[in-house]
């Protein structure tokens, strides 16, 4: 058996063996747990403002009819598109917050434990 024959043997083994999770990996699924809810809400209600402010502006150039009243539509599409996109932000740093108040105590014990200060 050669020294390749020797590497491939123990990169097979290495894929059945447990995995260990070492404290470093922990700390960022934590920080990913913190943050992702408030992300995922935050591109989920921009694009869908984003596509009733584009809807709005359909309406209001002309693209889906014409006369005042579709024109008047647009309008209020548009603004409500426009509010949606607007609440966005103030909402995405509340869920933000909220998730790192949820995890800071984990994260910074294992930050502690990282740096050895623990």
């Amino acid at each position: 058996m050669n020294d390749l024959d020797k590497v491939y043997a123990e990169s097979v083994a290495k894929d059945y063996m447990p995995k260990e999770t070492n404290k470093v990996r922990q700390l960022k699924k934590l920080d990913e747990r913190a943050k992702l809810p408030a992300f995922i809400t935050a591109m989920t209600l921009g694009i869908i403002g984003t596509l009733i402010f584009g809807t709005g502006m359909c309406f209001g150039l002309g693209v889906f009819g014409t006369g005042v009243i579709f024109m008047v539509i647009g309008v209020l599409v548009g603004i409500v598109g426009a509010a949606i996109c607007i609440i966005n932000y103030p909402l995405y740093k509340k869920l933000l917050k909220k998730g790192k108040e949820k995890y800071a105590f984990e994260i910074l014990e294992l930050a502690k434990e990282i740096t050895g200060e623990a």
